[in-house]
This record gives structure tokens, sequence and C-alpha cells, in this order.
């Protein structure tokens, strides 16, 4: 037995291959229990984290309309998409339409992710419907040297629609703060007298009533402060934020948002329904030029999709449309540019006028009104008086147009043939025969055909005059 076991290790030792493919072997069974090792030790210890949190940031620094208050939800949905640990919403605003502020809080309050609502920069306001939006907020904070509240509901356009109207939308508006503040834990009571009394608060007086959570500097210093601390949800639930190093991402409006949000700018709504006006008007008086006619058209569509959203004050439509009329009436009468200029004035004043909202902001800037109405009224005169030379001018078509022309004799007349006028050829009939390369000029029409005589006997006659 001795003999067999040491010639099968005398073989071994002897045959190379064998010992490389045992210590082949011996390597994989020991990568393959280090493998398990390392897994299981890995399957046992706490998860680490691969990448920084996100906060999405948005910004509304403007008035809260339909355009901003969707842009605020798309980011909100955003936020929640991505998994992102919250959404800072940084707010400044003088207010907004009640609808649209209804929008952006049922966003917030829907979303998955916390939302932070943050007065920003020093010296922004969270005003009217400003307030609502930021009391709705899983938290609440402001920079120094900010203010809120002053959020009575107003009538756009000054209406008057009653006091018992006026009653009913004010305690509408009363219930739908002390909801939404006592839900977030916040002093109910006083964001009520923020709605009855038009009551505004700066920051420490936010602060030290139970309006808002904390004041920070920045944003940043913000989320450190936040990091670790444990907010309750809208739906009573608990949540611990998480923010330290977070990376916050801003959300930008889309090309469209930013188009949009610039048409509903009174001031841009105001200049492009000027620009349509005037292309609309030479469009009819030169037909088929199609440009103008196009541009004016696109113009007027989007001056009152701007308009549609604004309270519109009729008094100021009057006036300028009576601008207009006093520019063409200063063509026709000799008034030595006295209609003119009452029709400037009708047209600032008008403008000026035309929009009545109580938010700042929101109105058509005196600068605006001036600019647009001076090279409108320059215009519109050049324009009319164009139209009316053109009217008084003697006509080059049908019989009168032909009647003094000269052409030049194709064939003899003798006393009909033909004659070639203006590149056309047309019968015609002289008094006399004349040959065949006379100069003619045309004295009347007898249906499709020219009387003529010879040129030369016109200037005879005008000379023996």
């Amino acid at each position: 037995m001795r003999s067999i076991r040491s010639a099968r290790r005398r073989r071994c030792r002897r045959d190379p291959l064998a010992q490389v493919t045992r210590s082949a072997l011996r390597l994989s069974v020991g990568a393959a229990m280090f493998a398990g090792a390392v897994f299981l030790l890995a399957s046992n210890s706490p998860p680490q984290a691969t990448h920084a949190s996100t906060v999405v940031e948005i910004k509304l620094d403007d008035i809260i309309e339909p355009v901003t208050a969707e842009y605020v939800e798309n980011g909100i949905h955003a936020a929640n998409d991505e998994g992102a640990a919250a959404v800072l919403l940084e707010l400044s605003t003088p207010g907004g339409l009640d609808t649209s502020m209804r929008d952006i809080i049922r966003a917030i309050i829907a979303s998955r992710a916390p939302v932070i609502v943050y007065v920003s920069p020093s010296g922004s306001r969270a005003a009217s419907a400003g307030f609502f939006v930021l009391l709705s907020a899983d938290v609440a904070a402001m920079s120094p040297g900010t203010n809120t509240g002053a959020a009575h509901p107003v009538m756009m356009g000054n209406a008057d629609v009653g006091k018992t109207m006026e009653t009913k939308i004010e305690n509408d508006a009363a219930a739908y703060i002390r909801s939404i503040a006592g839900k977030r834990g916040r002093n109910a009571q006083l964001a009520e007298d923020g709605v009855r009394s038009s009551k505004s608060f700066t920051e420490k007086e936010a602060l030290d009533n139970h309006l808002i959570d904390l004041i920070s500097p920045g944003a940043q210093d913000l989320l450190k402060s936040l990091d670790g601390r444990t907010i309750t949800r809208f739906d009573g639930s608990t949540t611990v934020l998480h923010l330290s190093g977070a990376d916050l991402v801003p959300y930008a409006m889309t090309s469209r948002e930013r188009f949009l949000a610039r048409i509903a700018d009174p001031n841009i709504a105001f200049i492009l329904g000027a620009l349509g006006v005037l292309c609309l008007y030479v469009e009819f008086t030169h037909p088929g030029m199609i440009l103008p006619g196009v541009t004016g058209a696109v113009a007027i569509v989007l001056a009152l999709y701007a308009f549609h959203m604004l309270p519109i004050n009729y008094t100021g439509v009057i006036l300028i449309a009576l601008a207009l009329a006093l520019f063409g009436l200063d063509v026709k009468a000799n008034s030595h540019g006295v209609l003119t200029a009452g029709g400037i004035i009708s047209m600032v004043v008008g403008a000026l006028i035309l929009v009545q909202s109580p938010l700042p902001g929101a109105q058509i800037q005196f600068s605006t009104a001036l600019s647009v109405t001076l090279p409108v009224a320059v215009i519109s005169a050049i324009l009319l008086r164009l139209a009316v030379m053109a009217s008084r001018k003697k006509a080059i078509t049908g019989e009168q147009g032909m009647i003094n022309a000269v052409g030049v004799a194709q064939s003899d007349l003798a006393p009909e043939g033909r004659i070639v006028i203006r590149g056309e050829v047309w019968e015609a009939q002289a008094a006399e025969a004349i040959p065949t390369g006379t100069r003619v000029r045309v004295r009347g029409m007898r249906g499709l055909k020219l009387i003529v005589e010879p040129e030369q006997k016109e200037k005879e006659l005008t000379i023996a005059d």
C-alpha cells in the first residue's frame, strides 16, 4: 500500500500539469470562500448613503397667476418624481389671484416631499395670497428684513359686488386660512387677523407669534438649521428632515412658461395690442401683403390672452379708441396738430387706467404708455395721410385711367386700326387718317374701342390757343 501511495506521489511530482491544476483549484475555492464572507459581512452591516440628498429650489418672485402657479406645481411634481428630500420654495410676491393661490396650496399639501416656503431675499414680502402660501408649508421661514400678511381679499378692478358678497368672500378667506394654520399648528387667530384686518407682520413678529418656524439669513443656513428636525405633515404623520450636505438643485421655468409669463405682463400686453392694431390696418389698406395681417392677428390674440387675466377698465378702452379716431380726423381736418395732441393725451390716460389692479406692478407704466403712444400717433398719421392721398389721386384704371394716355399707331388708322398703349394692343378710331408709327393721344372710349387723335395736332391746338 505504501508503495502504491509513494508511486502516486512520485507521479504527481513528475506531472507539472497536475500540480498547476490543483493549485488553481485551491485558489478558486479560497476566492469563493472570501467572497462569501464579504457578502455576509456586507449584508449584516447598516446601509450606507450612495449620494447626497437633493432639495429642489423653486423661485417665485412674481405675481401669483395661472402661469406662475403652473410653474410651482410642475416644480413640486418634479421633486416628487425625483425622490427629493424636500422642496424649497423661495417666495417674494405682492399677492395674486385666489384660484392660482389655491392651486399652489393644493400642490404643497399633496406633495410627498416636505415643502419649505422661505420668504427671501431680505427686503422681500409674502403679502396677500403669498401669506396663505407661506402658512400652508410644512416649514415656514423668513429672511431678516422681510414681512408678510395684508391678506384681506380685494375685488379685481374695484368691482362693486355688494356688501353681502364682500362679507361672504371675506368669511370664506378667513375660514380657509384658519383651516390651513390650524392643521400646521400655527396661530390661527392671528392668521385670521391678517385676512380680516389686513395686519402685516415682520419676520420677528411672525416668529414670536407662531406664524412661522424660524428665521434664516440664507438658503444653505436654513437647510443646516432644519437638518434632523422632526416635522408634522398635513395628514398628521411625522417626518425627520435629513438635509445635511443636501444639493440645492434649481428648478427653472420652461421656455413656454417664461414666454407666457412675459405675455401676462400688462405692459407687454399693451405693446402687443398696439402692434396688432397697426399691422391689421396696414393689411386692410394694402391687401395681399399677408405678413402684416398674420403678425397683427397673432399680436392681437396674445394681447387678448393677457388681458383676459387682468381687470380691464372699459373707460380706458374707450379713451384708446377715441385716440385712434382723433389721429384719423387730424389727417382730414386741418387742425394744425390739435387733434393729434388730444389723441396722444387720450391714449396715454387710457393706457394708465386700462388695467385696474390693486397689486403693485400689475398696471401699465407711464413710460410704457408714452413710448407706445408717440410712435403709434406718428405711424397712424403717416399711414392715414398716404391713404387719403391715394384716394385723391387720379384713377389709372378703367375709362378715366385711359383718357389723355399716349400711344403709338400699330397700323394705319383709316379711320380704324390698332394702337399700342402701355404695352397693350387696343382697337382705335380716329377722325382722320393716321399713318403707322404716329404718336396718338386718347380722347375717349366707345365700348372697348379708343377714340384717338394725333399728338402733334394736340400740340398745335395748344399753341394756337
